[in-house]
């Protein structure tokens, strides 16, 4: 007996002291998310191969010391994306708007944008950036080829979410890189880019679910036309003199 209760002692000892491997290896927990304007490629919701690694964040670059400064969304998501619809032809007005072909967004906004990220990650896809900040001359260019309230902001009614750099406009991507299919593509102006799914393939609109739920539960609302269209919660102010380096 006595015995018994002395290697039951120690099992408790043992156990009592060492955390299971898999609480050991677990990453530190990340800060909580804090909280507005106007594809094609695989068919099943389906879990791809997990084929990205990890970023590490220790050789990200140190944040800027105001959340609301606009940052190269690239230097700290190195792992996200980016195909800026404006800065070639292949947009709706059928000419390049930027001299530039990095996502530019404010800080804070990107911080958001990195747990969206990490979230689909978990899930096996990636976001792929279409537009982020955009300057008040491109938005008048915009407004001038297209002038439709529904989807172009009116640059006479104040600046844009995008004008603000707290708006992005995404889609998701396989790990490796592929296309999901989505409702619609970019800036398609009909019916299929609204958020009623229930004109689209159902693989398209899981896959445009899915978006708005990480989305939105990393701080981010949507816009009820178009599909990739977010806003950050937090509205920043307009910068309309801020012009990314080419």
């Amino acid at each position: 007996m006595g015995n018994w209760v002395a290697a039951a002692l120690l099992l408790i000892m043992l156990t009592g002291c060492t955390a299971p491997a898999a609480e050991q290896n677990m990453p530190p927990d990340k800060p909580a998310a804090s909280m507005d304007d106007v594809g094609e490629g695989v068919g099943q919701l389906e879990t791809p191969s997990r084929s990205e690694p990890d970023v590490d964040s220790a050789a990200l670059p140190a944040p800027p010391q105001d959340g609301q400064a606009f940052v190269r969304v690239q230097d700290y998501i190195p792992d996200i994306a980016v195909d800026l619809r404006y800065a070639t032809e292949d947009n709706f007005t059928g000419t390049v708007i930027y001299a530039y072909d990095d996502a530019w967004l404010r800080y804070d906004t990107v911080c958001k944008l990195s747990e969206a990220q990490a979230q689909l990650k978990e899930q096996g896809y990636r976001l792929c950036i279409w537009d982020a900040f955009r300057s008040a001359h491109a938005q008048q260019t915009l407004w001038d080829t297209y002038p439709d309230g529904n989807y172009v902001a009116n640059p006479a009614n104040g600046y844009s979410g995008h004008t603000r750099g707290d708006t992005v406009d995404v889609t998701l991507i396989t790990l490796d890189g592929k296309a999901v299919e989505m409702p619609s593509g970019f800036d398609d102006f009909s019916a299929l880019a609204d958020r009623n799914y229930e004109d689209v393939p159902a693989a398209a609109g899981e896959h445009a679910v899915l978006l708005e739920s990480v989305m939105e539960s990393c701080g981010f609302s949507g816009y009820d036309k178009e599909w990739w269209h977010y806003s950050d919660n937090d509205r920043a102010q307009p910068a309309p003199d801020f012009e990314p380096t080419a």
